[in-house]
């Protein structure tokens, strides 16, 4: 027990590695923030093409359907390897000396597929009813989406976002594994500089100190939607 204490909790190596895992968790932190921007976006983008009505929108829809099932259903580490494996044919602008853009652009791919989906459950939550009343008073599709569906759907949906990007900021780590130097990978160097293991130890407590508030945060509002629905059943 000793032996494990000292090797992970050493108060002298903790208190040495918080600088270098600091360093490493800012470049954490501008990744999540930067690819938590485009995949609000662009999966938004994605669920209102799913929902598009009429024969002419079904390539779109099938498109929109085909990147969800294919990015759901790979693991980000193989996507990682396949953007920087891509990057190195240097095609399209994308050199292998870009390592944040590569890696944000798999962070991107990967969790656009999952939010999309996250917010088309919010779509059709809403009631057919609301939208056909808004297209009754002469609002277009996209009006009707935007004016009467899409506050309502994305305001049922801001837990479970917010609990995918917890997610989102715990997987940055994995960029790792294409060169960048994050927190996991300070930690690492730390270690092998020390032959300690407490860096990892400050790793984790910044990614918890990171966390927790967030999902307290949705605890919160799931809490004060259920309060509302229940006032307005009564």
């Amino acid at each position: 027990m000793g032996q494990f204490l000292h090797e992970f909790f050493n108060p002298l190596d903790f208190l040495r590695a918080v600088p270098t895992v600091w360093n490493g968790f800012l470049f954490n932190l501008k990744l999540m923030v930067v690819a938590e921007a485009f995949i609000l976006v662009l999966a938004l983008a994605l669920a209102i093409v799913r929902g598009l009505p009429g024969r002419g929108a079904a390539p779109l829809r099938w498109l929109a359907i085909a990147y969800t099932d294919v990015f759901r259903g790979t693991p980000l580490l193989l996507v990682l390897f396949m953007v920087q494996g891509f990057a190195t044919l240097d095609y399209v602008g994308l050199s292998s000396g870009t390592l944040f853009r590569n890696g944000a652009i798999a962070l991107i791919l990967v969790y656009t597929a999952y939010v999309t989906e996250v917010y088309r459950a919010g779509i059709e939550s809403v009631h057919p009813s609301q939208r056909m009343a808004a297209r009754s008073l002469g609002l277009s599709y996209m009006q009707a989406m935007r004016y009467v569906v899409l506050p309502q759907a994305i305001r049922r949906v801001v837990p479970p976002l917010l609990n995918d990007f917890i997610g989102l900021q715990k997987d940055t780590v994995l960029i790792t594994v294409i060169g960048l130097t994050e927190a996991l990978a300070g930690a690492n160097f730390f270690q092998n500089d020390y032959a300690n293991f407490s860096a990892l130890t400050v790793t984790a407590v910044f990614f918890i100190f990171l966390t927790i508030p967030l999902a307290r945060f949705t605890d919160h509002i799931i809490k004060e939607r259920e309060k509302r629905e229940r006032a307005t059943a009564v």
